[in-house]
Parts: structure tokens; sequence; C-alpha cells
């Protein structure tokens, strides 16, 4: 099949769309290498992909509405999964418009690119935090708009616009709400990440408020559960992609502590826009597409500080 990957520079793209290539696809990424991390990251990202095999990429803004439409209309791809977004709550409350920009009119701009194309099946990648400040564990229509940052509300606006061009264009519209997602090639301002590289460094790491809990799930799992989803789906449904296991600041630390035995943490009051909890029930996903994650926290964790230690000039 001719698939579109935006973000495919990123961290999940990039792991995606070396999965799509050892499955003999047509891989097309789009990717304006956004500075919102490092610049050489995102170009190794690329880099490792080639040495899976040839893909097409262009570097082009996707706020470039006519740009974006045209390339779409001339690859029509069969399926576009639309990862391309800019991530990060603290970031969000400080910049807000810009996630405007890039995680919601970027998306109209993909989804009408996507329709004039004739593209069969169009995936969206949303985000947990469209669940705001609720108990878990979330199941897909506990989604009701009350979130608790401008990233949050950008993602929840996004799918609204992906029900919208389901229904002007008529395309099988997936969104997909991922869980806290790590593992080697991480984004460097994840917790998990930048608790890494500053341990590595023999820095101190700074924990905000107490009693917090993730749905860590691991890179392999997520791109995973986007494969099901192509392969498998075969209506418009919302899928939420996560462990189903989420995993407490406490444990984190205490698997971190394996790795670095003389870990030093500074405790810090609460950070506006991080919500307590992830959890998700991902049932719906397991029932419709088989979904099922495999790598246990700790192995993961192990996997990735294993990378860390390997790569640690690409941190």
């Amino acid at each position: 099949m001719k698939i579109m990957v935006t973000g495919g520079a990123g961290f999940i793209g990039s792991h995606l769309s070396r999965r799509l290539l050892l499955e003999q696809h047509e891989v097309f990424i789009i990717d304006c290498l956004h500075s919102y991390y490092s610049l050489d990251r995102k170009r190794t990202n690329l880099d490792e992909i080639k040495k899976l095999g040839a893909f097409h990429f262009f570097n082009i803004d996707l706020l470039d509405r006519e740009g974006t439409i045209r390339l779409l209309k001339e690859i029509s791809p069969d399926v576009v999964i639309h990862l391309a977004a800019l991530p990060g709550v603290a970031y969000s409350i400080d910049q807000p418009l810009e996630y405007v920009d890039y995680d919601v009119k970027a998306t109209i701009n993909v989804l009408e690119g996507a329709g004039k194309a004739g593209t069969r099946q169009v995936i969206f990648a949303s985000s947990s935090s469209v669940y705001g400040n609720q108990e878990g564990p979330f199941l897909e229509e506990m989604a009701i708009g009350k979130v608790i940052s401008p990233y949050a509300a950008a993602k929840y606006s996004a799918e609204s616009f992906c029900h919208v061009y389901e229904h002007l264009y008529g395309f099988q519209m997936n969104i997909l709400r991922f869980f806290t997602v790590y593992g080697p090639w991480g984004r460097p301002d994840m917790a998990i990440g930048h608790f890494i590289k500053k341990l590595m460094n023999g820095e101190s790491i700074r924990v905000f408020g107490s009693g917090s809990a993730r749905d860590y799930t691991y890179i392999e799992d997520i791109v995973e559960g986007i494969n099901l989803t192509m392969m498998k789906s075969k209506k418009s449904e919302t899928f939420n992609i996560g462990s189903g296991r989420p995993i407490t600041m406490e444990h984190l630390l205490s698997e971190l502590q394996i790795h670095f035995p003389n870990m030093v943490v500074k405790r810090e009051g609460n950070r506006v826009g991080d919500v307590q909890q992830t959890w998700a029930d991902i049932s719906k996903a397991a029932n419709q597409l088989g979904y099922q994650p495999k790598v246990e926290f700790s192995l993961g964790l192990e996997e990735t500080v294993k990378w860390a230690k390997e790569y640690e000039g690409s941190l």
C-alpha cells in the first residue's frame, strides 16, 4: 500500500516508518523538522529509517494549505497516518496559539487533502490528555472536552475536525489516543528520556507533585496498535492504545534506581496542566483489533536505558 506518515521524522513516526518498510509498503514521510526538539535527533531518525529501505521524504509545513492538499493529491495515498503535531503540555501553556496552528490548522489541511486525494483511511494520533483530570481506567466515551491544558484542548478540537471531514469526504476515520509513549529514540522532553539523560550526566532529577501515575506504553506496542488499526479496523472508530497498567512515579523511580543506584531526586510542587493519572481501558482495541500490549514496563525501561547508553551522543 501507499502510506503517508506525517511527522515521520519524530519518535513514533520513525519507528512506524521502519515497521512499514519491513512490511514492504511504499512509505511517504512528511515532516517540517520543527525545532521543538533537536533537529539533529530528527535527522538521525531519518538515517535510521534509511537502513531498512528507500522511502519518499517531503520537508513541507502542513500549515501550507495549498501545498499540503496539492502534495496529497499528487501522491494519492491509500492510508494517511497523521502523527505530526506540536507536543508538550508545559510549552502549550506558554505558547497556546502555536498549538492551534500545528495541532488544529495543520490537521484540517491534512484531512482536506486526504479527502480530495481519495484516501481510503485516515488515522489520527490523539492523546490520553483529552480525558482531562478524571479517575481511570478511561473508556473512549469518557472524553467530554473538560481538558486542562492547551495541548489537550488542541487534540480534542482536532478530533472534532476528524469527524467533520469524515462526514464531508467519506473516508474511514480512526482516532487513536496514545498513552504516555516511551522507548528508544524517545522524545527528550518526556519524563523517562529527560530523567535518563540527567542521570547519565550525574545530575539530580526533579519530580513534580506526588501520587501521580502514567500508563507508560512501550513504542513497539504503540506501533503495533497503529498497524492493527490499519489492517483490521473496517469502520470509523476511536481506540485507546496504551498498556492498560498505570505506573506510579514511585514505581518509575524505583526502577530507575536499579540502573542508576546513585540517583538523587528533588521534589517540587504540582505543575500546571499536568493530569494526576492516565490509565487506558484497552478492551475496545483488544476486542475489535486483537490489540494486546506485550512489553512489561521493567523490560521496556531496561531497553530504553540500554539504548541511551549506546547512543549517548544522540540524547
